[in-house]
């Protein structure tokens, strides 16, 4: 039951936020206003009802390294976004016309902000994190990572090919970038960093959610595979390739530390390894 809880806390001031961010849409600043307190509404619910689910410090969102750690991400995020793109544009499709709108720019990073936290808390925080300790990583890394991807077919642009680009790419990502630092703050700032340089800077769809209002007034064409077609460069091959990259290094980092872990049947038993 303690799943339950922490699934429906979660999912409730995800909805009761997105609700609300998308009544005020057309102010940019009464957006970033809601989404940053949905975002922060969201990390102290779920910090609470894992507290008092599972009996534990809640060590994965504690205030130590918290900044740094999203900051990293949201760099790391840009950078591979940016990376996608100018792979984009040196094939031609996609192109910019000059500058768009910093207002647009302002109601998408409250918006991003809102949507990557909670995303984050349900996906790694709840879902990957309870199966991990009963199936390992492995065992929880490909489930929650699919979860993910048909996660992103409720949006009004998705496509199954969209969806299946998520899943292998920013799913396992994700989900690497929590097991290597055990907190879900580089993966919040991979989320965000990734989102807000497609629609806030950049100008492209963003999983299909029709986003493009950024600072830059820009256009992609061409192939689906190449683009991203009307989902957005998320569902781009460049996007699979870099992302894929990015896992393989996380998880390395990940066995490095000794972060992985085995599923619950090849646990050692400590009453048997006592002499």
């Amino acid at each position: 039951m303690r799943v339950v809880w922490q699934l429906l806390a979660v999912v409730v001031v995800s909805l009761v936020g997105g609700q609300s961010v998308a009544a005020v849409q057309d102010n940019p600043w009464a957006t970033l206003g809601l989404g940053l307190v949905t975002a922060v509404l969201a990390v102290y619910v779920y910090a609470w009802v894992v507290g008092r689910t599972e009996k534990r410090p809640v060590a994965e969102v504690g205030r130590r390294g918290a900044i740094g750690a999203v900051v990293r991400g949201v760099v790391l995020g840009t950078l591979v976004f940016a990376s996608v793109v100018a792979n984009i544009a040196f094939l031609g499709h996609y192109e910019v016309d000059g500058w768009g709108s910093y207002t647009g720019a302002v109601g998408l990073a409250g918006f991003m902000a809102g949507a990557s936290v909670t995303e984050e808390l349900l996906f790694r925080g709840v879902l990957f994190r309870t199966m991990e300790e009963r199936f390992g990583t492995w065992g929880a890394l490909i489930p929650t990572s699919v979860l993910f991807g048909a996660w992103h077919l409720l949006n009004p642009d998705a496509s199954l090919w969209g969806a299946t680009v998520i899943a292998l790419s920013a799913g396992p990502m994700l989900a690497a970038a929590y097991v290597a630092t055990r907190s879900l703050w580089l993966p919040i700032g991979l989320h965000f960093g990734w989102n807000f340089a497609a629609s806030g800077i950049f100008s492209t769809e963003v999983s299909g959610n029709d986003t493009q209002q950024g600072l830059l007034d820009a256009s992609t064409s061409g192939p689906t595979l190449i683009s991203g077609g009307e989902f957005g460069p998320e569902a781009s091959l460049y996007t699979l390739v870099f992302w894929a990259l990015v896992t393989v290094a996380l998880l390395w980092l990940a066995r490095r530390r000794g972060q992985l872990t085995p599923r619950r049947s090849k646990r050692a038993d400590p009453v048997a390894l006592v002499p």
